[in-house]
């Protein structure tokens, strides 16, 4: 026993339980033979994968050890306890004097060789967990069952409850989660050994230390939270910036355009060098152009060598290419970015592979393609084998971490500080180091609607800071975009991470009437105007781990009452956002307990635990600033160019007393709380906009707010 960590022998001495405290409020659990606990000298290929899943390795906490009188122990940190064995079996964990979560470890016999832990959760009957990835339904994951390395169940490895507790198992070797049966969540981790860390906390402290401890996205550029438009299919290059031209004319902002699949770049049939598609014939006059509209560029790219080229073979002769059971390079059957060719898969674990792939992207950056575009989870069979070993789930896992860190090196490595975005659908351990998340493809009904929120919400729980919307599918039937169901949608994308339109005739503006089309130029007003408190929320996202757009579950998990409300949201700390889910203008909010409201669009103040219904016009939302808060805007653009970083801010909006300070674009301003009263400095030349009841007098930069007399 030490300060940090306290251990079990057993099985003749050949096995180890031991318990970290990894930091305040986290253990650490790992079980198993002390050849795996302890492997001498690490492999490069065990330090890889175990720096895919870990940000910190080392512990940095410290606890008490207590033998109880009932038998077992009980480990304290602060308010986090962990009792184990005793009387009562198993592991509990404890926020105080209250135990907040019951769970069974069965330990394998010595030489069973089985490879499975199971750890068994009792839950409460009201009980929710959330987490583990992404829901297009109910943001409780009650009810589901879930194995990591499936790529259709779309799995993250976090899971926690609003009572205070979360869990993950550091492996990227498969686990499964059941929470089908009542009262009950069944883990269960395949591997030598059992590596488990357990939370106790808030779900935001849980999101904070998980992310602390695996990683996080560091900050983008500006750009990419401006409005982006992704390419319909098929659609032409010109075509598309006729769009953009049209969009700009009739007073509507946009930052970038996503170029439709397939791949915009790839390898020469016959040399590892990269060429541009030849649906763009002129690469360069097409960025120049682009550059004039002040328009960045994204687009698709494989992490692969079409089948049937020279350059194929060269590489499997090489060992560059993931290889099947006969030692032949695996083929991928096609997908949309390779046009349906197949292909076979460069083996990132091979560095020389995986530099040629990163050098390659970064001269494509160099040549004007800001933000590639990349889906590299597959589902690889069992036998598929990498250079390094890696098969099964661990390969699964780790390749699209492998094409995500790749792609990130090219677009934000030869910069300081690093800054960049990549897109991807893809879900995996890790995924949430890297910007930025594409949300679904959903129908183009309110069901679909509701979905890509969900779905950002959902992964938001897992540790994921930003997920984006699609306004629509350009793959779907339009027939039920109405007017009034994509003002709606447009309106939610306005107040989230992010939003692309898309480039489909009967999905852009330009589709509906002329009263349609002027709200769609208010909205992205307004989304410009959010854009210092929008990037604020992401730049906090850095430090805090927390996602952009936070569930009622993680925001308010004392209140139980918020947590059915699973459309809306907090976008950031100071604005609860409750979008209009349905046609006809009518819709309910619930402003939770613990704070009190005020209505962006009346001023009114709201006590918090109440129930409201609302009939919002198709030019407002229903957004509530939060009590203590300030809402800072900029100015209105038609892209991020035209915004001047030096004065990125033009009006503070108060929602009473200012208590915290503003969340903003690289901290611009900050409060201090004075005999109560409140200053606020760096505000010089803003409009300040007090709520009821307050004064606002002015000196220079600082403003000071106290009661009205």
């Amino acid at each position: 026993m030490t300060p940090s960590c306290v251990e079990w022998t057993f099985h003749a001495g050949e096995w180890r339980l031991r318990i970290e405290a990894h930091a305040p409020g986290v253990f650490r659990l790992r079980c198993g033979p002390l050849a795996w606990l302890e492997p001498g000298k690490p492999t490069l290929r065990a330090q890889r994968q175990a720096d895919m899943l870990l940000a910190r390795h080392e512990a940095v906490g410290e606890m008490e050890c207590l033998a109880r009188e009932t038998g077992g122990w009980r480990l304290v940190q602060g308010e986090a306890g962990l009792e184990v064995g005793g009387s009562e079996p198993g592991l509990r964990l404890f926020r105080g004097d209250e135990c907040i979560a019951r769970a069974l470890l069965p330990i394998p016999s010595a030489g069973s060789g089985s490879g499975r832990w199971p750890l068994a959760w009792a839950l409460g009957p009201d009980e929710g967990v959330y987490g583990l990835g992404e829901s297009l339904g109910a943001l409780d994951r009650r009810g589901a069952r879930l194995v990591s390395d499936a790529p259709a169940d779309r799995c993250l490895p976090l899971a926690w409850s609003p009572r205070g507790w979360g869990a993950y198992v550091n492996t990227l070797n498969r686990v499964e989660h059941d929470l089908q049966a009542d009262g009950a969540y069944t883990v269960e981790a395949w591997g030598e050994g059992l590596d488990l860390f357990l939370f106790v906390g808030d779900p935001s402290e849980i999101l904070n230390q998980y992310t602390a401890l695996t990683g996080r996205a560091g900050q983008p550029n500006l750009w990419p939270m401006g409005v982006w438009l992704d390419q319909a299919p098929g659609q032409s290059a010109e075509s598309s910036l006729q769009q953009i031209r049209s969009l700009r004319s009739q007073g509507m902002a946009l930052d970038a355009l996503v170029l439709a699949e397939p791949a915009i770049l790839g390898f020469q049939a016959d040399k590892p060098v990269f060429e541009w598609s030849g649906r763009i014939p002129d690469w360069r006059g097409f960025v120049a152009q682009a550059a004039e509209l002040d328009i960045h560029l994204a687009g698709a790219c494989i992490p692969g060598v079409l089948q049937g080229t020279s350059l194929f073979e060269e590489w499997a002769d090489r060992g560059w290419l993931l290889c099947d059971a006969e030692g032949e390079p695996w083929l991928c059957p096609g997908t949309p970015a390779s046009g349906g060719q197949p292909f076979g898969l460069l083996d990132l674990t091979h560095r020389d592979a995986a530099r040629l792939w990163t050098e390659r992207h970064m001269q494509a950056v160099e040549e004007g393609l800001e933000a590639p575009v990349c889906q590299a989870q597959f589902d690889l069979p069992d036998e598929t084998e990498a250079r390094g070993g890696e098969t099964g789930a661990v390969l699964r896992s780790a390749y699209p971490h492998l094409a995500r860190r790749a792609l990130f090196d090219a677009v934000a490595g030869p910069r300081t500080p690093q800054e960049g975005v990549l897109l991807s659908r893809d879900l995996f351990p890790g995924v949430q180091r890297f910007a930025w998340q594409q949300g679904p493809a959903v129908d183009n009904d309110w069901q679909g609607y509701a979905a890509t929120l969900r779905a950002a919400l959902s992964v938001g729980n897992g540790g994921v800071a930003v997920q984006t919307h699609r306004l629509g599918n350009a793959g779907r039937p339009t027939d039920a975009m109405t007017p009034e169901l994509y003002l709606r949608w447009l309106a939610m994308g306005v107040f989230s991470a992010n939003f692309s339109f898309q480039g489909l005739p009967a999905l852009m503006p330009d589709a509906f009437d002329a009263d349609t089309r002027a709200l769609v130029a208010h909205w992205l007003q307004w989304r410009y105007r959010l854009l210092p408190y929008v990037a604020g929320i992401i730049d906090d996202a850095v430090r805090t781990g927390l996602p952009v757009q936070r569930s009622m579950a993680q925001a308010y998990p004392a209140d139980p009452d918020a947590h059915v409300w699973d459309t809306q949201y907090l976008l950031g700390p100071a604005l609860l956002v409750a979008p209009v889910m349905q046609a006809g203008g009518v819709t309910e909010v619930y402003l939770p307990k613990g704070d009190a409201w005020w209505d962006l669009n009346t001023g009114w103040r709201y006590e918090g635990g109440t129930r409201w219904t609302v009939r919002p016009g198709l030019d407002t939302l229903p957004v509530f600033g939060r009590e203590g808060h300030m809402l800072c805007l900029g100015p209105t653009a038609q892209h991020t160019g035209e915004i001047n970083s030096a004065r990125i801010l033009e009006e503070v909006w108060m929602f009473g007393m200012p208590e915290h300070n503003p969340v903003v674009m690289r901290n611009k301003i900050r409060v201090m709380q004075m005999q109560g009263s409140s200053y606020i400095k760096g505000l010089e030349g803003l409009r300040i906009l007090p709520s009821e009841g307050l004064e606002v007098k002015r000196r220079g930069a600082e403003v000071r707010i106290s009661r009205a007399r």
